[in-house]
């Protein structure tokens, strides 16, 4: 199986922040099939491990997020319009006649509306859209909606994935089921090469949110050495050229205050050395990562990132090109294999 297969089926599952563990139990399967052990722990991340052949040696956690953004139901009125709210960074723009599903009893098909934009007074067409000023309609009353969805259900934006030219794929949630393939991909690396380390290959819930996930395991774990896997801005036209990257040109590795000075070299060589394309990330600041709470858990964690370029983040036609991926996990296997 290709690596964008992988990434079109990962995309086909549901994990809201917060509702994660139907999605963990896949990963726990699809983990187990590569690493030595897996498990889920009480708050849903995967945690699977690959043995190296040395002994009382280093350990590493390769993480990536499984968790995506999406919505909870705040309310129904008297005629089955559906008041939501969202989980996650969402832009309302790109909201208004979006089709989504609610994860309630069963799953129910919905479209996202609004006042029409006739019916707007002048200073109202002026603003912004407002998630508050939105609305869902399922076509049910309230009284038969109500049999199958409550308060506080998962809602997510409805996806139709679809492979585009040059070998890239769009769909919801490649932020960041792309991390999570590239987990995979290094796993299968690593079955090819010699590796001393133990490595934790570590799917994280609440990334979206409050990073969670990477607090507790980093904690829990207490590696020596963290790789966080995440994605970072595609190149789209009239973005700056200094925060986007471009699509198929390799993984960009991120170079910031948090992130380990050295290790940021040593994974930089290894991209050279192995003639691994690849790009550079400069993140002056917390990163939007796991990587700002895995540094700073328990006694500290030196920590590396590496992204992935996606396109038209946080929509569901985010866009990824699979020489990134591939590219990502052959670099971080040979990292763990040659440079620890």
């Amino acid at each position: 199986m290709g690596c964008l297969d992988t990434l079109k089926e990962l995309t086909q599952y549901t994990a809201v922040s917060g509702r994660e563990y139907e999605f963990a139990a896949v990963l726990k399967d699809k983990f187990s099939e590569i690493c030595d052990s897996v498990e889920i722990d009480k708050f849903y991340n995967v945690i699977a491990l690959k043995k190296g052949m040395g002994i009382n040696g280093p350990r590493i956690m390769v993480l990536a997020h499984l968790d995506e953004i999406g919505f909870l139901v705040k309310s129904i009125d008297k005629n089955g319009f559906i008041k939501f709210t969202n989980v996650g960074g969402i832009d309302a723009r790109i909201l208004l006649s979006h089709e989504v599903i609610i994860h309630g009893k069963k799953d129910i098909t919905g479209v996202i509306g609004a006042k029409p934009p006739h019916m707007l007074e002048a200073d109202e067409k002026k603003k912004a859209v407002k998630i508050d000023e939105l609305y869902i309609d399922t076509g049910m009353d309230a009284k038969e909606l109500k049999k199958y969805v409550s308060i506080g259900d998962a809602i997510t934006l409805k996806s139709h994935p679809f492979f585009l030219k040059d070998n890239k794929y769009s769909s919801k949630s490649v932020d960041n089921r792309c991390g999570v393939t590239v987990l995979i991909e290094t796993a299968n690396e690593l079955k090819k090469l010699k590796h001393k380390p133990d490595v934790y290959f570590v799917a994280t819930v609440q990334e979206e949110l409050n990073l969670a996930g990477a607090r507790i395991t980093s904690f829990n774990i207490e590696p020596d050495i963290a790789i966080v896997v995440d994605a970072c801005h595609g190149d789209v036209p009239g973005a700056p050229k200094e925060v986007v990257f471009p699509l198929g040109k390799g993984p960009a590795i991120g170079i910031g205050p948090i992130l380990n000075r050295e290790l940021t070299e040593r994974m930089l060589d290894t991209a050279k050395e192995n003639n691994i394309p690849h790009q550079v990330d400069v993140e002056p600041g917390s990163t939007g990562t796991d990587a700002w709470a895995t540094q700073v858990s328990k006694y500290g964690i030196p920590t590396v990132l590496v992204s992935i370029p996606v396109r038209y983040m946080h929509t569901s036609i985010e866009t990824v090109h699979a020489n990134d991926i591939k590219y990502a996990g052959k670099l971080i296997s040979r990292f763990i294999a040659e440079r620890v």
